[in-house]
């Protein structure tokens, strides 16, 4: 008798009893769809923390909380005429900056400009651009959340009388490069679903089979945003959590469905009942799906243990979607497949497709019995290859675009460009020392000289200030530093700041290198983790040692691949201008942790698939040759459609306008193609040849683990199919 837990008892109880089913996720997905109508928005947010406290946030606690004073957040507002002295810039300049101001003290704290008391140093010496810093309320996350408002009053006087405003800042920033991602991540969703739509009904050879994985991913998508919302009022999440929810849901929940439902048309192809159909296949693809998704959440929990907001984020969308997709797979999956029945063939696609060649072998199985005959050859020469590719990855550096990778079309680049330009201030961030007590003591006095001596001379630090409004409990030591806040320059700045000094050093760079930090630092903990984690989940899936063994090799050497042609690719320029890409100076610092954590789950993705059904067969035939060429030929056409539609998803996002999500599609898309064609086809095969009988060996002393088989007993068939 199958356990109730058995994905198996689930499709059964779901087939018998669709319409109810259908009701339940009729009610959740409405539920679901209120839920993220009312309470996505609060529960998201555009600003970054982290959970353990770095050295930014000690700053941060002793300006705000004992010194009593503000994060200084400066957006600098630019204005520019043809005509050098043009009077305009004054009369538009001051009524300006009298709107700005009347925002009031809750946005806006202070307005400097040349006319009251700023300072010459505010005009440009070219006449023709005058400068308004405005000092934002609260720190830089209030600023960001700000800008909106002030970015209203600039664009409303722009191109005044012949003077065009323009507003650089990192609230500024912020507000572009998220329109931009925005439009981004709808782009590579949008082509991402109508590719893989394509791609489905070329595999199903039905509109009707075709459709189906699509609307239950997004089914997925709609309860995992929902769980998102509820979560979010606990702590907020990062706004990113959305779009990894799409984008994962998208890529895992199609091949899903994709499976199962494969599996499903098998069955009934070989004249099994329906509902005996949707059990054999929740027993076999439906539990290859459970497993599968145990896997992808182990390699996610990777980004989890990241003490940052963002990784949090990102690791639980991922994990929730996931489940999501899980869940709609085992119950509304059968449900449908029980009402629709025969009907899954509707919109035959049968004449535009081409006619299957009689017994001929197919492409896959023709190359795994070449690899085969030559195993030991084709493996470490594939190997060797993926190695090289993985080199460049070794003198790769990380960090972070920022403003200059935007579009020079953006209003906040072309108000950094002016900046740089004619007042050659390259950074609109600072560095931030509380100085606790009175600023004029002794003390306080030779710890102020010895900062200003530690760093006199240095290109990129500025001359060490106090900020206005210090008083008896302290004040706020201001250091401008002249570089990109988000490039290493900077960072490498606030670095040698922090060295010349023992009190903590904050503000937006200082945030960004400790955000760098963490993620050096976590990477090796996080892989450890992942690797472990999976292990284990393998070793109980497949009763063997190897199997888990040879799975964390084989995905290594595609992981490291991927890194290396990404690096190649896009930091190194070789084929960028081809694949339409910006060339980069760095990798997104986060881009490691989260390429590995997700790109080694998807690979595990297909292996438990691909392993399950090689399994199914040796354990009917103990054939370990017939039992390879048998799991590849009959999963090569599923795993190759699941992999083209994963690689469509992520190709979307890496044609957009953003380094990091062309870093991101590019990493993601070329390590699917590697692990679905030349790990899959060469190395597994090549592999498992080679370890012969032992390739299922689990010691003696194992043998108290439980009996958890993904597939069922097999129908012997060919492998040619």
């Amino acid at each position: 008798m199958k356990s109730f837990l058995s994905p198996a008892a689930w499709a059964r109880t779901s087939a018998n009893n669709p319409k109810r089913v259908l009701w339940i996720w009729a009610a959740v997905l409405v539920a679901s769809i209120a839920i993220i109508a009312t309470l996505l928005k609060s529960a998201t947010t555009n600003a970054q923390s982290f959970t353990q406290t770095q050295e930014s946030d000690r700053a941060s606690a002793l300006i705000t909380g004992t010194i009593g004073a503000q994060e200084p957040s400066v957006e600098n507002v630019l204005l520019t005429s043809r005509t050098p002295g043009d009077p305009a810039l004054k009369s538009v300049g001051t009524a300006l900056a009298a709107k700005i101001s009347a925002l009031g003290p809750n946005l806006v704290t202070s307005v400097a400009t040349p006319w009251n008391g700023g300072g010459d140093q505010l005009i440009a010496k070219s006449g023709t651009t005058v400068w308004i810093p405005v000092t934002m309320a609260g720190d830089v996350n209030d600023a960001r959340k700000n800008a909106p408002d002030l970015l209203k009053v600039t664009q409303a006087a722009n191109v005044k009388d012949g003077v065009q405003v323009r507003v650089a800042g990192p609230g500024s920033i912020d507000v572009d490069t998220n329109k931009v991602a925005e439009e981004d991540l709808k782009t590579g969703e949008g082509v991402g679903i109508l590719i893989g739509l394509v791609i489905l009904a070329f595999v199903f050879g039905a509109l009707m089979s075709a459709l189906l994985p699509v609307g239950l991913a997004i089914a997925s998508i709609v309860v995992a945003l929902a769980l998102t919302a509820l979560i979010g009022q606990i702590g907020q999440l990062s706004f990113f959590v959305t779009n990894m929810i799409t984008m994962m849901g998208l890529a895992v929940g199609i091949d899903y469905v994709l499976f199962i439902v494969s599996r499903f048309r098998e069955e009934r192809a070989a004249g099994v009942e329906k509902i005996e159909a949707i059990s054999t296949a929740a027993n076999t693809a439906g539990r290859a799906v459970v497993f599968s998704g145990m896997t992808v959440v182990v390699a996610l929990i990777g980004m989890v243990i990241i003490p940052s907001s963002i990784f949090l984020s990102l690791g639980l969308g991922a994990i929730l979607v996931v489940l999501a997709a899980v869940a709609a797979s085992t119950t509304l999956l059968p449900a449908v497949l029980s009402i629709l029945g025969d009907r899954i063939e509707k919109g035959s696609l049968g004449r535009f497709l081409p006619k299957p060649r009689g017994d001929r072998p197919s492409f896959w199985v023709r190359i795994v019995d070449v690899v085969m005959r030559r195993p030991v050859v084709s493996f470490l020469a594939t190997a060797a290859i993926l190695l090289v590719a993985a080199v460049p990855y070794l003198s790769s550096k990380t960090g972070a675009s920022g403003v200059s990778s935007l579009s020079t079309e953006l209003q906040s680049r072309q108000g950094y460009d002016i900046l740089a330009k004619e007042f050659n201030v390259k950074g609109v961030a600072v560095a931030e020392i509380p100085i606790v007590g009175d600023p004029g003591s002794a003390a306080n006095n030779a710890t102020i000289a010895g900062i200003t001596k530690g760093i006199a001379g240095d290109k990129i630090l500025g001359v060490p200030r106090l900020a206005p409004g210090a008083g008896p409990k302290g004040g706020v030591l201001i250091v401008d530093v002249n570089a990109e806040s988000t490039s290493n320059t900077a960072a490498d700045a606030v670095r040698r700041l922090r060295a010349v000094t023992d009190l903590p050093v904050g503000g937006l760079v200082a945030q960004q290198v400790d955000f760098y930090d963490i993620s050096s630092h976590y990477l090796p903990i996080m892989i450890t983790v992942v690797l472990g984690l999976s292990f284990l989940i393998l070793l109980l899936a497949f009763r063997s040692i190897v199997v888990p063994l040879l799975a964390i090799v084989l995905n290594l050497l595609s992981v490291g691949a991927a890194f290396g042609l990404l690096t190649l690719v896009t930091q190194k320029g070789y084929g960028a201008g081809f694949f339409g890409f910006q060339k980069a100076p760095v990798m997104e610092a986060w881009l490691p942790l989260f390429l590995f954590s997700v790109l080694f789950g998807l690979s595990m993705d297909y292996h438990v698939f691909l392993l399950s059904r090689i399994k199914e067969r040796f354990e009917q035939t103990h054939d370990n040759a017939d039992s390879i060429r048998f799991g590849i030929g009959s999963s090569a056409r599923l795993i190759t459609g699941a992999a083209l539609i994963m690689v469509a998803v992520f190709g979307g996002f890496a044609a957009g306008n953003l380094v990091m999500f062309q870093q991101m599609g590019f990493g993601l898309g070329v390590a699917v193609l590697i692990d679905a064609t030349i790990v899959r086809s060469i190395l597994v095969p090549a592999a498992m040849k080679i370890i012969g009988k032992y390739n299922w060996y689990l010691p003696k002393g194992l043998g108290w683990l439980p009996h958890l088989s993904i597939e069922g007993p097999p129908r012997i068939q060919t492998a040619s199919k």
